[in-house]
């Protein structure tokens, strides 16, 4: 395998985080299993990765840049290693691994991006979604946007690639997000609003409809993910009005209105919150019905305004704060949405949200930052082929 390899990185000595942006890809030393407390770590061959919209954020450095940079000055380094959606070849495993774990040399695993410690008061009570010391693979530790990456076997999960085809399983790790989102609430019988059809909510209108819900609305700005969502089964998708600029938190008038027509002025069981935009909740709250369920997902830093925030009270709302899955329960259900064939979802997957491999694909070997970059911009999943 040699010494080095190709990856994408941020490196803080070559580039300014606030000044900068996109990744650089370059030579890097391979990781190795020669290193105190590498004896339940495994050494894989990267074969495919997914470019998340955390990696986006890198990207534009919008998010991360705390726990990035945070990281490295922790261990001493100014490399970053991007990605942590994957599908990877065990290469080599470390002397405590095949007893404990059973891999071995040839297996075929994705992995959990939240490295658990195992030890803290979550992790003790099983609640390791919430690791308190947890690290985060292409964030606060090396990343896939490698050929070679390095991680405990604790975190891993083996993959059938005769029961799902190599591209879809690089991203059960998203998929797997909202799996989690969806599982917050009974969707059964119920009806369901999805604000914001990025890629996790494009996953979320699958894994809802699979789940049983009886009727899913979009929410989503953007009329190409609007169609997406549609093809992917959603009833209706309703485009928002944009808040005011001197309103930003604002919710839309007119969108609230017309989800109460649709629901005979009851408002939707469950509202899943995908976006991450302050006024994206106000709505979510606002179509909500009494007695119902607001799912928040995406991620917004700094203080957010809740408008009528008694109503949530008075209402009885319950709203749920999602992050990551819980490991490996959330893997298990996804594990059988993805692999079940008979309901649609993994064809669904690979056809609508991947294209078909059709401008969706990028080869490690030949990448380079502008065609990729504009290819993301045209699509709301990509993927990277390491050695696919």
């Amino acid at each position: 395998m040699g010494d080095s390899m190709w990856a994408l990185t941020f490196d803080r000595a070559r580039e300014d985080w606030a000044t900068s942006r996109g990744l650089v890809r370059e030579r890097v030393p391979v990781p190795t299993l020669d290193e105190p407390g590498a004896e339940g770590d495994v050494l894989l061959r990267v074969k495919w990765a997914g470019f998340c919209g955390s990696d986006r954020g890198i990207w534009d450095r919008k998010a991360f840049g705390d726990m990035i940079l945070g990281s490295l000055d922790a261990e001493g380094k100014t490399k970053r290693i991007v990605g942590h959606e994957m599908l990877a070849e065990v290469v080599e495993v470390g002397p405590a691994v095949g007893e404990r774990y059973g891999y071995k040399p040839g297996d075929t695993v994705s992995t959990e991006s939240h490295i658990i410690c195992g030890e803290c008061y979550q992790c003790r009570a099983g609640d390791t979604h919430v690791c308190a010391r947890d690290t985060i693979i292409g964030i606060s530790r090396d990343g896939c946007f490698a050929e070679y990456i390095r991680l405990p076997a604790h975190s891993l999960w083996p993959t059938d690639l005769d029961r799902i085809r190599p591209e879809v399983a690089a991203v059960q790790e998203p998929f797997g997000n909202a799996v989690h989102a969806c599982q917050a609430a009974p969707l059964q019988g119920r009806t369901v609003a999805i604000l914001g059809t990025g890629t996790i909510g494009l996953f979320a209108v699958l894994i809802a409809r699979g789940m049983g819900a009886r009727r899913v609305i979009g929410v989503e700005v953007d009329p190409a993910h609007a169609e997406l969502a549609r093809k992917l089964g959603c009833d209706e998708v309703l485009r928002p009005a944009l808040p005011p600029a001197d309103r930003p938190w604002a919710s839309d008038p007119g969108l609230v209105e017309q989800v109460r027509d649709l629901t005979g002025g009851v408002g939707v069981d469950v509202a899943l919150e995908m976006s991450g935009f302050t006024s994206s909740l106000n709505n979510a709250i606002k179509i909500t019905r009494r007695g119902g369920h607001v799912v928040m997902f995406g991620v917004k830093n700094g203080d957010a305004v809740i408008e009528d925030a008694h109503r949530v009270v008075m209402n009885g709302i319950t709203i749920h704060g999602i992050v990551g899955r819980r490991i490996f329960a959330t893997w298990e259900i996804t594990r059988k949405l993805l692999e079940d064939r008979a309901n649609g979802v993994q064809d669904a997957v690979w056809n609508v949200i991947l294209n078909r491999g059709e401008d969706t694909v990028a080869d490690l070997a030949t990448w380079e930052p502008g065609p990729f970059e504009a290819m993301m911009r045209r699509h709301p999943k990509v993927l990277i082929r390491v050695a696919g």
